[in-house]
């Protein structure tokens, strides 16, 4: 007697929709950490080390311990269901490599912006970005050793930030803290694109 699957439990292969995400945020905020503490796969990094030569433009304060830079891009996947697996791509942070962010933000669903309070200014550009592009974007306060911890209304009122964006407090280096963080990216895009479908009243 065969033990096999009858054919009527058999399931056809569900192809999962692919959504393609940021990771924004100043320079040494914790972008590849977080794409390495989520992604499934073996993350893609650009990383070169940190000269001399670059120091009169790469800014280290609050971040003096850091030895490498991403000069392109992080690049990572995460399967949050069997339907739906992320696209995540880490931007760099330093100005010079601005010229890449409209090259990686087509087609992007969402971002996320990383946020250090010790630094918070940093992620105004990032801020500015998604806001002037009109790309949904959620912002993500990574808690640093010895850093300050504010509420996620207090860091809203400093960054200036309409009702709707939503502020979440992470830790970059933990996943689940992170899939909870991307969790909110697709939710809050998505629940935009709704926003904006519907009918206007006359």
């Amino acid at each position: 007697m065969a033990f096999g699957r009858s054919r009527r439990d058999k399931r056809p292969p569900v192809e999962p929709v692919t959504l393609k995400i940021l990771v924004a945020g100043g320079f040494g905020v914790g972008k590849t950490t977080a794409v390495g503490a989520v992604s499934e796969i073996r993350p893609l990094r650009t990383e070169e080390r940190l000269t001399e030569a670059g120091r009169p433009v790469d800014d280290l304060e609050g971040v003096e311990s850091k030895t490498t830079t991403t000069v392109a891009m992080d690049f990572g996947r995460i399967t949050l269901r069997e339907d739906l697996v992320l696209y995540l791509f880490g931007t760099p942070g330093q100005d010079r490599f601005w010229f890449l962010w409209d090259e990686l933000a087509q087609g992007a669903l969402g971002a996320v912006v990383l946020a250090d309070t010790r630094r918070l200014e940093d992620c105004f550009a990032a801020v500015d970005y998604f806001e002037r592009r009109r790309i949904p974007f959620t912002v993500a306060v990574n808690v640093f050793e010895g850093s300050e911890r504010f509420p996620p209304e207090t860091v809203r009122a400093a960054l200036d930030l309409d009702p709707e964006v939503p502020v979440l407090v992470c830790d970059a280096r933990d996943r689940s803290s992170v899939r909870d963080v991307l969790v909110a990216v697709v939710e809050n895009a998505l629940e935009r694109a709704a926003r904006e479908r519907e009918p206007v009243a006359t």
